[in-house]
């Protein structure tokens, strides 16, 4: 065959390609015609204080960069993105709910209340914020689970303080139909060996232990989100 041959040939191939790219063949999709692309993952967000912010510690170290790490093991399409901020109150994660749901949120694991509890904040306040986060979460993405993170206070600020505190957490989990970690920081809380000099912010090792506590709720959330 002479080159000129060979060039025409090549030169009508393409116009049919062209064509079918145009106009589309005859039962396939355009996306058929290309290779697929994995979808883009899903989010975790843990809207939370300075456990989640990883105070102390570096950001590698912290729990949720080491969820990440169990998520990816695990074949699962999440990402995990903190939204810990040092300090901060139920009422503060409600003030800046509006510029966290500017992302997508799949998940949202609500780690707040601790340091309500440490500043004695009336815990009806505390309820009525959460539920406010889960309210407006609900309003702007209708299809997002919840966690919530249980939390413990130290010995010192009275039975029926501490009694009324730690209600709030599975309860408002019940009521909202959200899957609920007792205790973050159980076998951490307490502990000197597993937290920083302030005995209130674990040490790398007792991030180590949280992230398996919320690794337990966590990963059968996830396995279910994915089959949806």
């Amino acid at each position: 065959m002479s080159v000129w041959k060979v060039t025409q040939w090549w030169r009508s191939r393409l116009a049919v390609i062209v064509c079918l790219l145009a106009h589309g063949a005859p039962g396939v999709a355009l996306g058929q015609m290309s290779s697929s692309s994995p979808p883009a993952p899903r989010t975790v967000v843990i809207l939370g204080d300075s456990l989640a912010a990883g105070y102390g510690v570096d950001s590698s170290e912290a729990f949720p960069a080491l969820l990440q790490q169990k998520v990816v093991a695990a074949g699962l399409p999440f990402k995990v993105v903190s939204a810990g901020v040092s300090g901060d109150t139920t009422a503060g994660g409600l003030r800046r709910l509006d510029w966290v749901l500017k992302r997508p949120v799949d998940v949202l694991l609500i780690e707040l209340g601790g340091n309500d509890g440490l500043r004695g904040l009336a815990p009806e306040a505390t309820r009525t914020n959460l539920q406010q986060i889960i309210d407006k979460t609900r309003a702007q993405r209708p299809g997002a689970r919840f966690i919530i993170a249980g939390m413990q206070l130290p010995p010192n600020l009275g039975e029926d303080y501490i009694r009324k505190f730690e209600r709030i957490f599975p309860d408002v989990a019940k009521a909202n139909g959200a899957a609920l970690i007792p205790q973050l920081l159980a076998g951490v809380g307490g502990d000197p060996k597993l937290n920083l000099p302030d005995r209130i912010h674990p040490t790398p090792a007792g991030h180590k232990l949280v992230a398996e506590t919320v690794w337990k709720v966590l990963r059968p959330v996830l396995e279910e989100e994915a089959k949806r």
